[in-house]
This record gives C-alpha cells, structure tokens and sequence, in this order.
C-alpha cells in the first residue's frame, strides 16, 4: 500500500503520492460518481484533493468558483507547501501545464534556459510534485531521437489545473474577478481533460492484458513530427499502439488510418491496437472490430474503480 504524501491544513489534504488510478478510484467512491463521463471531467480539476466532496449535479464552473477561486489565498498557501513559492519554479510549472508537456517547449514558455529548467525538474520531482517519462523511441527502428526528451507529468490533476488556470492570472483571481478565469477555462477545457482521459486510457488497458500479455513497458512515443499517445510492449514481445480522443463526434476509420500511418513512419512493428473514443465510433470503424483492433469508450473506465 502506497504512503501517502500530504499536506493538510483544515480541511483540505492534497495527495501526491497515489497512482493516478487510485486517485481516480477513490474520487469516483468517495462522490458516488458512475458517470464516467462526468468522472473525467470533474476529477481533471478536484483530482488529488481528497477532502473536497463533489456534487457533478451542479456545474463544474460553479464548484471550481466554490471551492478554488473563492479560496483561492487558502489553497495558494498550501500549494506554495508543496510546490514552494519560487517564481521560478511555478514558471516551469505552468509552463508545463499550459503546453505539451514536453521538456523544449515548457522551459522555453517559462523563459529558461534547458539547464535551468532540467535543474528545477529535478527539484520537482524530489518535491514529488512532477514526474517525468521518456519517448520508447527504443521500440522503434529509428535511433535518430534524443534521449534527453521527456514530457513531465503532474503527480495530481489538482495541481496541473492551479498551474494552468489559476496561478498564470492569480491577481485578478485575488481580486475576486474571475472574467479572465472563466474565458481561459472554457477555451481550454476539451483541450486539458483530452490528457487526463490518456492517463486513465493508459491505467485501464493493463486490466485488459492477460497474464501471458502482461505489460512489459508502456507509455507512448513522439519526437518533432509524431505522437503516437499510447505505445504498450508486453512481456511476449507484442506491440501494442491506441489513440485517445476525447473529442464530440464519433471517431471514423481516419484515426485508424492515421495511427498506422504514424507506426510505419516510425518503423514500429505493430502487432495491434487499440482506439479510445469519448462518444463511440462511426459504423464503418465498427465493422473493423478484431482481436487486432480493441475499441473502447469512457464508459470501459468503469474499471477502473
């Protein structure tokens, strides 16, 4: 059983030491949430807080003005207990948040140089605030990616959201007016729960994997012109490629189409894969149904509780 990391003051503990699906287990029981749907969404933001009940009855936006911008001086001093108060450091933070997660891309958002900002990651990740992953660019037969890429990753959903929406414009959050707040969220929403749902699509496959398949390695590729979202090797050799889209329309045969074009440009020899879909599938992706080609929808992370 995991320790758990914490900081508590009142009545508000943020975890930073669950997996993200025991983090995702608990926030479903805890809030009798079955809408999974409704999970995702919500646990992007209130993720990792776990003495917040949520009601998914009343809007989002409405829970996020009640429970964080409204105590946004509250919670901005247990995040700085976690986090520290370094500009510098929530520079990184954000810039990790707002982007792709990418090392290159989030230091050059926080206007640091790659050895300033590799130096704050590490103290990042001692503060178990972030951690990082590497491209399985070794699965492919390219050699031509470097190593020293990662993507960082947010230890509690909580804490991506404070970086991404309200540290970044926290003085008009202070001052009570949340006009800027309430633009940039629902601009950006669709765009920040697409990773949370990857992560849980990452969870739940390796309850789908039987002993003789179990995962070996998992996690997913990219390098300057392809990302392949989920990338799984198991232990009798297979490889396993999946697409997530958390996206409105129901995904069509082009996702497929396109995740095999991206394997054989990587030369990854692919022996199946799998398609994750917020709302389904068009009929013709349907028929395509195999052993060589697993479909599954938000409502398949029920599984993961």
């Amino acid at each position: 059983m995991n320790t758990i990391l914490s900081i508590k003051k009142g009545s508000i503990i943020i975890s930073t030491d669950r997996t993200i699906q025991e983090q995702f287990s608990l926030f479903c029981t805890k809030n009798n949430i079955n809408d999974m749907q409704l999970a995702i969404e919500y646990f992007s933001v209130f993720g990792g807080l776990e003495d917040v009940q949520v009601n998914t009855n009343i809007p989002i936006e409405e829970l996020i003005k009640e429970f964080i911008l409204d105590d946004y001086k509250y919670l901005r001093n247990i995040v700085a207990d976690i986090a520290t108060s370094d500009p510098l450091l929530h520079a990184i933070l954000t810039g990790i948040a707002q982007g792709d997660r990418r090392t290159n891309s989030s230091f050059r958002r926080a206007e640091v140089s790659f050895k300033t900002g590799m130096e704050c990651v590490e103290e990042l990740v001692d503060l178990k605030v972030i951690s990082s992953e590497k491209s399985l660019s070794h699965l492919t037969n390219q050699t031509n990616y470097s190593d020293i890429a990662k993507k960082l990753i947010f230890r509690t959903p909580f804490l991506r959201f404070w970086f991404a929406f309200v540290s970044p414009i926290f003085k008009g959050i202070r001052d009570g007016n949340y006009e800027e707040f309430n633009t940039l969220y629902e601009n950006k929403k669709t765009e920040f729960v697409q990773y949370t749902f990857e992560q849980l699509c990452d969870e739940f496959i390796k309850t789908q994997l039987t002993d003789e398949d179990r995962v070996s390695q998992l996690g997913s590729y990219w390098d300057d012109t392809t990302d392949i979202d989920l990338l799984i090797k198991t232990n009798n050799g297979k490889i396993i490629a999946g697409s997530c889209k958390y996206t409105n329309g129901k995904l069509k045969k082009s996702v497929l189409t396109k995740l095999k074009e991206d394997c054989q440009k990587i030369q990854l020899p692919t022996d199946s894969y799998v398609l994750f879909s917020k709302n389904g599938y068009s009929s013709e992706l349907k028929s395509l149904k195999s052993e060589e080609l697993k479909l599954y929808t938000v409502k398949s992370l029920k599984a993961l509780i």
